[in-house]
């Protein structure tokens, strides 16, 4: 296997972007921050992978539109994924396995603002049984937090406790859309938005786009000199549960544990886990077996800002920023997809060698 590490990363996520929804207008300055930091152009990476999705933009093929934010003249090497951008990192961190190149620029860009987001995402589930009654995600979502809490998983209380971490944290991220300072008890007195959900346990409805740079061999020690600190793939893997939701448990996230399970999760400092409602953060921590001694989400995570289909890549670039300045030396960063965390993908990083 190739040493592979993140070697640049730049966001942006508001509550309301007003423009087009390839986006475009957000990714080229957010690729010239990447070229800053790394002191390359367009012309060093080899290949480029995107993640969106059409059903959010509300056109077909969408994300041709968006590559215009490249420059695709001369002709650039390049694919798309109709998912989180944490997906296009996997494939890109594969094509750099193949050794076809040594370095990539992945991607993420969603504008949710454009419609209504919780029926947008109906169109995800089963289409012949399920998307018909159109169930939308937050009702979803908090039928999972009804059988968790039922099932004795855990707690309104820790839920809340969950919030009010994330918004804290969020105080130091300059991209957050929701941060303050607040008391779990302070939480537990706000009405019910979808029992047992409050509004504030559900991730807000975030514009935004991601890029991440990727490197390996030369090309990612030249970059690992340059910053003085390095954050290393050192294990990616995914798994899917199945999409109809009486196949499967609701109160346990199977293809998350399963995914961690394949990788070597000892001695992590810190956790940056996509988890949009306050529950699931909860039940990743249980399904990775992470324990009081970690660091949780300390940009926020998703409970601040969730840009669709940027919300994962931001969790393994907020872990690799943290890997940079030497505030944790192992990391674990996940994404998620589909209706209440049907597809998971678990991504381990450290400031140390290669895999």
């Amino acid at each position: 296997m190739r040493d592979v590490a993140v070697v640049g990363f730049a966001q942006r996520q508001m509550a309301h972007f007003d423009g087009s929804p390839s986006m475009v207008e957000l990714l080229v300055p957010t690729f010239a921050e990447l070229w800053e930091q790394t002191g390359w152009t367009k012309d060093d990476i080899g290949f480029f992978c995107s993640g969106s999705s059409d059903y959010l933009a509300g056109r077909s093929f969408s994300f041709v539109s968006a590559v215009d934010a490249i420059g695709t003249l001369p002709p650039v090497n390049e694919s798309h994924v109709e998912m989180d951008a944490a997906w296009a990192l996997y494939e890109a961190w594969v094509k750099i396995q193949t050794g076809e190149v040594d370095t990539a620029l992945v991607y993420g860009f969603g504008k949710s603002s454009a419609g209504v987001l919780r029926r947008v995402l109906s169109l995800q589930l089963d289409p012949y049984v399920l998307t018909p009654l159109w169930p939308d995600t937050v009702s979803i979502a908090a039928m999972q937090a009804r059988v968790g809490l039922e099932a004795g998983r855990f707690t309104e209380e820790e839920m809340a406790e969950v919030v009010a971490r994330s918004r804290n944290a969020a105080l130091d991220n300059p991209y957050a859309v929701l941060s303050g300072a607040v008391s779990a008890d302070a939480l537990l007195k706000e009405p019910m938005y979808a029992d047992p959900l409050r509004k504030h346990d559900c991730a807000p409805v975030t514009d935004g786009v991601a890029a991440i740079v990727i490197a390996a061999g030369d090309r990612a020690s030249e970059q690992v000199e340059r910053r003085g600190g390095a954050a290393w793939i050192t294990g990616i893997q995914h798994r899917i549960d199945a999409q109809n939701l009486s196949l499967r448990s609701l109160d346990t996230v199977d293809s998350l544990a399963a995914a961690g399970a394949a990788l070597d999760l000892g001695g992590v400092d810190l956790a940056e886990l996509h988890a949009p409602f306050s529950h699931q953060e909860l039940m990743s921590l249980t399904a990775l077996g992470l324990g009081d001694d970690v660091t949780v989400n300390p940009s926020g995570g998703p409970l601040a800002g969730n840009p669709m289909f940027t919300g994962g890549l931001n969790r393994i670039g907020e872990a690799a920023r943290r890997l940079w300045d030497g505030s944790a030396g192992k990391a674990v960063a996940t994404a998620t997809s589909g209706p209440a965390m049907q597809q998971n993908l678990v991504c381990t990083l450290s400031s140390n060698g290669g895999n």
